[in-house]
């Protein structure tokens, strides 16, 4: 993919995927139906901008972790 620039460095992408999917595996769990889609929408959200390397609202702020 090759439209956008990566902004995250490959700590933060390690960190950002497996808090991701422990968000979508804890929203999975422990919430109720309607309440449980949104945490893993968002969960899985999280974990697809540390598999990608790209998170838009850092490109917003101008946050650039990658050297």
């Amino acid at each position: 993919m090759g439209f956008y620039r990566k902004n995250i460095g490959g700590a933060q992408q390690i960190v950002r995927l497996v808090l991701g999917v422990g968000a979508a595996v804890a929203a999975w769990l422990w919430l109720v139906a309607p309440l449980s889609y949104l945490g893993m929408a968002a969960g899985l959200a999280f974990a697809a901008t540390g598999l990608v390397g790209y998170c838009p609202a850092c490109a917003v702020a101008g946050i650039n972790t990658r050297k």
